[in-house]
């Protein structure tokens, strides 16, 4: 049957290329199998069938556990038994095992259950395939269309007469199409002009490739740089409320305690990340911390008394030094008088 098919299809190319020598013969493929894995009902409900087959198998698997079962029972305890109650065990057996091969063979075998489900699961979508065939063929004029995955024989395939990808890009056309507004379906228009132009003129779609991938490098280009920006500007923020602690720990007198306190945490943090001091600790920490300050304060606050002392009783001397020279004066003025 493939012979005469080969024969009349090598017969129809004679033919047709004698009728219209002008006219170059187009002949293209598809792929079936390849367009039915990226088709997303079609995958959705296969899912679905596997875990139909994958329960069957487990079914086939539990009965041919019991049987081995059965079978070390009777082996084990054939020396005790009677000739015929071994002749039922083993009809039993036998029963069993013949009753798991008609399942295997109803859910497995060639006309089982497994192939007419994909049969009827693939049947929607291959008419929708078929359709889209004679679109494209009447569109971009293919004299002949096959499909690699059947029967015929394909001993060479030139990738650039696959025309699968089309068959697919129409499929998701179509189920696209009835949930676009009128802009967005001006604009699928436009896009999808550009992808026949595209599957016309493979120079093109080289040109494509090559502006996609610019157009990828641009893109983690300009996200890296954004990475790269956003953790300078975290460092600078960092370093920035770094500063403004240290200078109100200044402020209130606490530098060096702040700094060392900073630096201490630093490092634990370098050396063991997973050590995070609690609240108790911390509290025991900053005690010192506050009791030094308090402490550097009163002295602070005595200096200041003793030098405001000391400065009273300077100005005290200066004005009854200045009281004695002037009240001397008067009287050496008097004398002279």
């Amino acid at each position: 049957m493939r012979k005469q098919f080969l024969f009349i299809f090598l017969a129809l190319i004679v033919v047709n290329t004698s009728e219209a020598q002008t006219r170059s013969t187009r002949i293209g493929y598809i792929d079936m199998e390849y367009i039915l894995e990226n088709v997303s009902d079609y995958k959705e409900a296969k899912s679905q069938l596997d875990l139909k087959a994958t329960k069957w198998k487990q079914e086939i698997e539990a009965k041919k556990l019991e049987i081995n079962k059965l079978k070390e029972n009777l082996k084990t305890e054939k020396a005790l038994l009677t000739k015929e109650l071994i002749e039922e065990r083993e009809t039993e057996i036998k029963f069993l095992e013949n009753e798991m091969l008609e399942y295997q063979q109803k859910q497995f075998g060639v006309d089982g259950n497994l192939m007419h489900q994909k049969a009827a699961l693939a049947k929607p979508i291959q008419d929708q395939v078929f359709t889209a065939v004679q679109d494209i063929a009447e569109a971009k004029n293919y004299d002949f269309i096959f499909d690699k995955s059947s029967d015929l024989t394909m001993l060479f395939s030139a990738k650039r007469f696959d025309i699968s990808d089309q068959v697919i890009r129409i499929l998701n056309r179509t189920e696209k199409r009835e949930q676009l507004t009128k802009k967005q379906l001006k604009e699928q228009e436009v896009k999808e002009n550009l992808e026949n132009e595209i599957d016309e003129n493979p120079a093109m779609a080289e040109r494509q490739k090559a502006l996609d991938a610019r157009k990828a490098a641009r893109e983690k280009l300009v996200a890296d740089r954004k990475l790269e920006q956003e953790a300078k500007r975290k460092e600078y923020e960092d370093k920035r409320n770094a500063i403004a602690a240290e200078k109100a720990a200044k402020k209130n007198g606490t530098v060096s305690e702040t700094a060392k306190t900073t630096e201490a945490t630093k490092t634990e943090t370098t050396a063991t990340p997973a050590a995070v001091p609690t609240t108790t600790e911390t509290t025991t920490k900053a005690e010192p911390t506050v009791n030094k300050a308090e402490e550097r304060q009163k002295l602070y606050e005595q200096r200041k008394k003793e030098l405001e002392e000391k400065r009273k009783k300077i100005l005290e001397e200066r004005e009854a030094a200045k009281k004695a020279k002037e009240a001397e004066t008067q009287k050496s003025n008097t004398t002279n008088n």
